[in-house]
């Protein structure tokens, strides 16, 4: 049985960014109950090489949009990278959730060979991917944690009950 690459990607996206929108609705609770201020939650870190949370969340997203974007050959959403807040980050996962909705499975199936190539601002270098890896690499992109406090571990892997478990530098 083949799986479409729509359905292999979008949906999926969607399915995680939707997941870390609840893992920042448990953070923000975490932080009220305890008196913690949100944003040394969103400063802080996992593990020492790992980025802090606000970046990550913003790397899921940018991922999440640019992986289906640019396999559907349309235009990436734009993004500030200026989310300071908890309610700024939920904002931006649920403009790249109706970007992601947006695309429909005909821009997306058949690419599985298409080559995508990323140049970089320097222009000294660029990177070039078929269809099928930008989707595959975007899965474990969206592991944005391998650890949890009190805000929830069940909320990253989708609520399925099994903890994250690849962290990525």
């Amino acid at each position: 049985m083949t799986i479409s690459m729509y359905k292999a990607s979008a949906p999926i996206f969607a399915q995680f960014l939707t997941s870390l929108s609840a893992v920042l609705d448990k953070a923000a609770a975490h932080a009220e109950a305890k008196k913690i201020d949100p944003a040394v939650l969103l400063n802080a870190r996992l593990y020492p090489d790992m980025f802090p949370l606000a970046r990550q969340v913003r790397e899921a997203t940018n991922h999440a949009a640019s992986a289906c974007g640019r396999v559907a050959g349309v235009d990436l959403p734009s993004f500030p990278n200026t989310e300071a807040s908890i309610p700024e980050l939920k904002e931006r996962i649920a403009r790249t959730i109706d970007f992601i909705k947006g695309l429909k499975p005909a821009q997306i199936d058949g690419t599985e060979d298409k080559e995508i190539t990323i140049k970089f601002p320097s222009g000294a270098a660029q990177l070039r991917r078929r269809g099928r890896q930008t989707r595959l690499h975007g899965h474990a992109r969206h592991v944005v944690s391998r650890g949890s406090m009190e805000s929830g571990r069940d909320a990253a892997a989708g609520g399925i009950g099994i903890s994250p478990s690849l962290h990525y530098r």
